[in-house]
């Protein structure tokens, strides 16, 4: 595997280093260590990682980075503090002219403290790899969503990638819950990639957590106009995956004007995927467009958003908000075979305790189909994505599985099986 030169990794200034490998340094006492360390793939994970932290209040945040093969040669990015939120400020700080491929180790401080060395490795071109899907994780975060969180990384020690729909914690600013979040993902939350779609508990009333954006930056890719959708809307090319995230909580972002905004949203998303150079698409949004609970319903989502995933055939929409399990697809995509569908797939799953009831309703009224329902079931979802085949499993805690299929393409021909 090849090994990029020494050279300089840039983020406001960044300076050049060579060095010996460095100790782990002492942390004076009046000093506590970078903590809720976040990786985050940026628009071109092959050559470019963002990493976010929080820190006593500091003026000079720093990310040091080495290949893991040639850990003598460290670069110095240095960072940008982006808030103070209960007494510790939130930094980030990205890494820019990485290789492709290549395994990294890192870690963050002010050029005195430091985090521990984590690693993670940059995304090839076509390799096979796996990412993990979380629904609502939510409420009693510690004893009840945690379990769940950790047996999916057990499960899949190999996955590079969590993507989450939303609702992470249930109180946007409580720093407690943020602090259990980070806690059920370990040293997880800084060698996994996360994507998160905030959900309508990352909202208070209609401002967007005071902490979202400083722990998931968007990465420049969405929408520059519209509330909060520069920070909230935004792609990545993965590995021949396109995942993007929308912002679906039009009820908290945008009350008085919820169409104009889906539909800046629905143009960006149409062109994305127009423009998508990878044989798979992922899109990621809290609210369902069919809604697995009795009595629910998002309709201007399907109004502003279902044509055009179901123009552009996208492959998975991952989706949480009903605290239920479902999976299904328009009815319109059935074939001879009850096994075996076509076109885009809906799921709604829920990671952490708190359940609500599950009904057909939604889905049969509006010309769609729930393969799979499950009330009471808290699930992780694994995708194994390996070249023209799709492998998507979900399983409770104790590994028993609640719903499997694949999605297998064969030139322009795509179909979903059920394999459970």
């Amino acid at each position: 595997m090849p090994v990029r030169p020494t050279h300089v990794l840039a983020l406001g200034t960044a300076l050049a280093l060579t060095l010996a490998p460095a100790p782990a340094a002492a942390t004076p006492a009046t000093t506590s260590a970078p903590d809720r360390i976040l990786l985050s793939p940026t628009a071109t994970p092959d050559t470019a990682r963002t990493l976010t932290w929080r820190s006593d209040p500091t003026p000079t945040p720093v990310l040091q980075i080495a290949p893991a093969a040639t850990p003598d040669t460290i670069q110095e990015v240095a960072g940008t503090t982006t808030a103070t939120l209960s007494g510790r400020a939130h930094h980030t700080a990205t890494a820019t002219g990485l290789t492709p491929d290549t395994d990294y180790r890192y870690r963050v401080g002010d050029g005195t403290t430091y985090g521990p060395w984590l690693t993670f490795t940059t995304t090839g071109t076509d390799d096979p790899f796996t990412f993990l899907y979380f629904g609502d994780i939510q409420n009693d975060i510690t004893r009840g969503a945690a379990p769940v969180v950790r047996a999916a990384l057990a499960a899949t020690p190999d996955a590079s990638l969590a993507v989450h729909a939303g609702d992470l914690i249930d109180s946007a600013n409580s720093d407690t819950q943020w602090s259990e979040w980070f806690d059920a993902f370990g040293t997880a939350s800084g060698t996994l990639d996360h994507l998160a779609a905030p959900g309508n508990h990352e909202y208070s009333g209609t401002s967007l957590s005071q902490r979202w954006t400083p722990q998931f930056p968007g990465n420049g890719t969405g929408p520059t106009a519209g509330a909060d959708l520069p920070d909230t809307v935004h792609a990545t090319d993965y590995q021949g995956v396109r995942f993007i995230v929308v912002n679906s909580n039009y009820r908290n972002a945008a009350p008085l004007d919820t169409t104009a905004w889906l539909n800046i949203q629905r143009q960006w998303l149409d062109d994305t995927l127009e423009a998508n150079p990878n044989e798979w698409a992922v899109v990621l949004f809290h609210h369902p467009l069919f809604s697995n609970s009795p009595g629910r319903d998002n309709a201007p989502l399907r109004t502003a958003w279902l044509n055009t995933l179901e123009d552009h055939d996208v492959d998975l929409v991952l989706q949480g908000h009903d605290h239920s399990y479902a999976r299904g697809n328009l009815t319109a995509h059935r074939t001879d075979d009850p096994n075996v569908q076509t076109g885009p797939v809906y799921a709604v799953s829920v990671t952490g305790p708190k359940m609500y009831d599950i009904s057909p309703a939604n889905w049969t009224a509006n010309g769609a189909e729930p393969r799979v329902q499950l009330a009471d079931t808290q699930t992780f979802q694994t995708v194994e994505v390996d070249g023209d085949r799709l492998v998507y499993t979900a399983r409770t805690a104790d590994g028993t599985v609640a719903d499997a299929f694949t999605i297998d393409k064969d030139g322009t021909a795509k179909t979903v099986t059920d394999t459970l």
